[in-house]
């Protein structure tokens, strides 16, 4: 049997669609969910973390844009709209409000299945940056945490967006006037503090740090190639 892809979630009013959409993706090696309107659609993310949701726009009841809207602090998922002819202004509007792509009907299966796969990949590789090892460390954006030696250590919010930035710019001074902005904050020295913190969590010996390390007059960097 060949590994499931991907977990789906199609919502269109459309039986249809839902049902060509639903054979094809199958045929792909996707797991396939289906729900008919955007109510019955937020039945359904409540018990299943889809992977991506693919979406009608115009629907009875409430539309494929206030189903982002109303759950875009919940939604995790890529969504993929499905769009009418002349719906410009939507698309545009569903892309600004959260969604990642969009397919004018009527659409050929085989496109959707290549966006799909791209999405995939796209959320593969960003997962891959939040997960970085170095020397015997290892952090987990994901799960807010830095393994070290055998030993698990939690970070809050505040210390993953700074870690996020400087994984992402390796190499990259930033001072404490950029970090207390990035996080926020009214005093620099707080800065100090967070920093200090972070040492202990990812550093051997924090008083001789290695790898987040001070510019003095500078700022911090952290080296971790």
């Amino acid at each position: 049997m060949d590994k499931i892809l991907a977990h789906i979630l199609v919502v269109d009013d459309d039986e249809g669609i839902r049902s060509l959409v639903k054979k094809y993706l199958n045929e792909n090696n996707f797991l396939v969910t289906t729900a008919k309107s955007a109510e019955d659609a937020n039945e359904k993310i409540k018990i299943i973390d889809f992977d991506i949701i693919i979406l009608d726009i115009m629907m009875p009841g409430k539309s494929g844009l206030q189903f982002i809207q109303e759950n875009k602090n919940k939604l995790s998922a890529p969504v993929i709209l499905l769009t009418a002819k002349g719906t410009a202004d939507e698309r545009i509007t569903g892309l600004e409000i959260g969604a990642d792509d969009y397919l004018p009907k009527p659409f050929e299966p085989k496109e959707l299945v290549l966006r799909i796969k791209n999405i995939l990949k796209k959320t593969k590789d960003e997962n891959l940056k939040k997960i970085v090892k170095f020397s015997n460390v290892e952090i987990d954006l994901n799960k807010l945490i830095i393994f070290k030696n055998e030993k698990e250590f939690k970070i809050n919010n505040t210390e993953k967006i700074i870690l996020e930035k400087m994984i992402n710019n390796p190499g990259k001074t930033f001072s404490r006037i950029e970090i207390s902005k990035l996080i926020n904050l009214d005093k620099e020295r707080s800065v100090d503090v967070i920093i200090t913190r972070l040492r202990k969590k990812i550093e051997i010996d924090p008083k001789s740090p290695k790898f987040l390390q001070t510019l003095r007059g500078s700022g911090y960097v952290l080296w971790i190639e």
